[in-house]
């Protein structure tokens, strides 16, 4: 892995208690940023990931707040960027798949409205709004926005369509986002694919198994490996912007 030196740098990765996210946060601390980690209030994990982070040796603070509200999460940006003394990297990672289960294309009578506006307010609208009161920040001092997508947008069915459709929205907010941050600010995203980290729809192993079995490289992502690439689009990629690169170990080629 390349080996950045991040001293001084300032960053914020939301949804950062737990896979994807937490993974992030320990690579930019031990490469030496000053992070905040987002979380859901009264999420029980945080405090226990903070102390381990810090008895880690890490530079972290938390920065409660739910990124799909319309107040709380900018506001909770605001907070973190004066806790922080300015921001150099965002990381737009908090997602939910709104369900617990896999709900198939042809399921259409359980794609609610509320389904729908819960995954449209942290997916899509979340995303926009942290980099909206980001902005500012980064734009102050040149700095890097890195959104979690996911193949779910591109090519794949994902957990449902509405997951999906969100997704497609991150990837085409990305474009617009490195287009009214430029020349400053460059912001790309990240497409997952199948990921071993904690999350809310059920996989059984038989499904896991599948997916690693599909993948070129037949294994699943671990967090580590989107972390590894969100750092390199941050710290490093000086000349790539308004890009979305995918990360499923060859997991949609296969499908084509």
């Amino acid at each position: 892995m390349i080996r950045y030196d991040l001293q001084g740098k300032r960053a914020l990765v939301t949804g950062g208690a737990s896979g994807i996210g937490l993974a992030t946060v320990r690579m930019l601390a031990g490469a030496g940023a000053r992070v905040a980690v987002n979380h859901l209030p009264g999420d029980a994990r945080a405090e226990a990931v903070l102390a381990d982070l810090r008895a880690e040796g890490h530079d972290v603070l938390a920065a409660p707040g739910n990124v799909g509200d319309a107040t709380e999460g900018p506001r909770m940006v605001e907070a973190a960027v004066a806790a922080l003394g300015g921001l150099d990297f965002l990381v737009n990672n908090a997602g939910t798949p709104g369900t617990s289960s896999l709900i198939p294309p042809t399921a259409l009578d359980r794609l609610t409205d509320e389904l729908w506006e819960t995954v449209l307010q942290v997916n899509l609208l979340g995303v926009f709004r942290c980099a909206k009161a980001a902005a500012p920040a980064l734009m102050a001092g040149g700095g890097a926005v890195v959104n979690v997508a996911s193949i779910a947008g591109i090519d794949s069915p994902g957990s449902s369509m509405a997951y999906g459709a969100t997704k497609a929205g991150v990837i085409s907010l990305t474009k617009n986002l490195a287009r009214a941050l430029a020349p400053g600010v460059r912001v790309n995203a990240v497409a997952p694919g199948a990921v071993d980290s904690p999350w809310m729809v059920e996989w059984t192993e038989e499904r896991r198994a599948a997916s690693a079995a599909k993948a070129l490289l037949k294994r699943r992502c671990q967090p580590e490996d989107l972390a590894e690439v969100i750092l390199f689009l941050l710290a490093g990629a000086g000349m790539v912007t308004g890009q979305t690169l995918v990360v499923d170990g060859g997991l949609t080629l296969e499908a084509r």
